[in-house]
């Protein structure tokens, strides 16, 4: 028989709606089948006002989802990798618009570090066929990429860089900083000072935190393709930057300690939502790792209209989605982070003065759920009565 799922934590008075909200995300509702576990967390004013973890880290529900469980929160990671970017920007490591092969000799483009940020470098894919196993090695990956001629000029049209970004911009970040690993400028510049819990590339150590996903998927869904099976170029692009190979995207490994102990920073992030949260405020603390000037430019538009790889609009500034009407990041307009694929988001609200962290480990089919909208609408009826 069906129980109900254990939910902890706390709120405190006048956030009581938002664990309503989440206790409610575990119902079924239509076309959503509702949370299997979940983390949320809230900072406003630099208070924790909402910290609540709810339901199993496992499909046989056995496990509760604890405040320490990490979930594989997908494009969330996206955000991550901005925060660090203009954290090196800040500390002077590198530059908005220099070349980013000053630094990462063998890419034979000279494309910038905004560029790679703001999905406008040319490589949503890369344009052989790749390996299954290259994406989860993060030197063979970088190296495939070098190699690959761009789908366009970079800097003339934008694309969502869906799992190749972190790529792009870790790159070059790893070397400007003198990072053995780019998960170590996560570890030094934010996990360790925040006290924040989360990852790229989980330690033997913590692979029993990991959740599993309530919607393992399937890489015998897509099977290889050819040059010759696509009617022209961009659809060999959208699919590439998605499926070549599958396992890019996570398909068929992203429970598996080869996907969770890799640094595939665009989509496999290992986080709790307090460590997302923790990240987002401290981009809004004047004393945190990033200049306002810098934090500034990144939450300026770079981008804004049609996506070559996702076939409609999209918006970006640095890193971040910025707010959209029909796909809102925050509660007010002036709000920037990133969703996940299914509905985990994280995100900083300068006009609210939050910054929210949300993993669930069953995914819906986009970005924008209705678990995450009946989130982001019971956030904004609670900061306007918190005013």
């Amino acid at each position: 028989m069906p129980t109900d799922p254990p939910i902890a934590g706390a709120v405190a008075p006048g956030w009581e709606s938002i664990r309503d909200v989440f206790v409610g995300n575990f119902s079924p509702s239509e076309r959503d089948p509702g949370d299997l576990g979940a983390g949320l967390c809230v900072i406003a004013g630099g208070r924790t006002v909402v910290d609540l973890v709810g339901g199993w880290r496992d499909r046989a529900e056995t496990l509760p989802f604890t405040p320490d469980t990490l979930v594989n929160s997908y494009s969330v990671g996206k955000g991550i990798t901005a925060a660090i970017a203009l954290t090196a920007v800040s500390r002077g490591l590198i530059d908005l618009d220099e070349p980013v092969n000053r630094h990462w000799t063998e890419l034979p483009q000279s494309s910038s570090l905004r560029e790679h940020l703001s999905h406008q470098a040319g490589l949503p894919a890369v344009r052989g066929e790749v390996d299954p196993s290259v994406p989860m090695d993060w030197s063979a990956m970088c190296e495939a990429l070098a190699r690959s001629e761009p789908w366009w000029e970079p800097g003339t049209a934008h694309g969502y860089h869906t799992n190749t970004a972190g790529f792009l911009v870790g790159e070059p970040l790893r070397r400007a900083a003198g990072a053995a690993r780019f998960g170590d400028l996560l570890a030094e510049w934010f996990a360790a000072p925040l006290d924040a819990d989360l990852v790229y590339g989980v330690p033997d150590g913590d692979l029993a935190r990991c959740s599993e996903l309530g919607l393992a998927f399937d890489s015998t869904r897509m099977p290889p393709k050819t040059a010759a099976d696509f009617p022209d170029e961009l659809a060999q692009m959208r699919h590439h930057a998605y499926f070549n190979p599958s396992t890019v995207s996570g398909m068929g490994v992203v429970e598996t300690r080869e996907w969770r102990q890799a640094e595939v920073p665009s989509t496999n992030l290992h986080a709790t939502a307090a460590g997302v949260a923790k990240v987002y405020w401290s981009l809004l603390d004047p004393a945190g790792p990033v200049d306002r000037a810098v934090l500034a430019e990144a939450c300026t538009t770079q981008v804004d209209g049609p996506d070559l790889v996702l076939e409609q609009r999209s918006r970006f500034g640095l890193g971040f989605q910025l707010h959209q009407e029909e796909r809102a990041v925050g509660v007010t307009e002036d709000s920037f982070g990133h969703y996940g694929f299914g509905g985990s988001i994280g995100f900083a609200d300068v006009g609210a003065d939050i910054a929210v962290g949300y993993v669930l480990n069953r995914p819906g089919d986009r970005w924008q759920i209705p678990r995450t909208k009946r989130l982001l609408a019971a956030l904004r009826e609670a900061v306007g009565a918190s005013s």
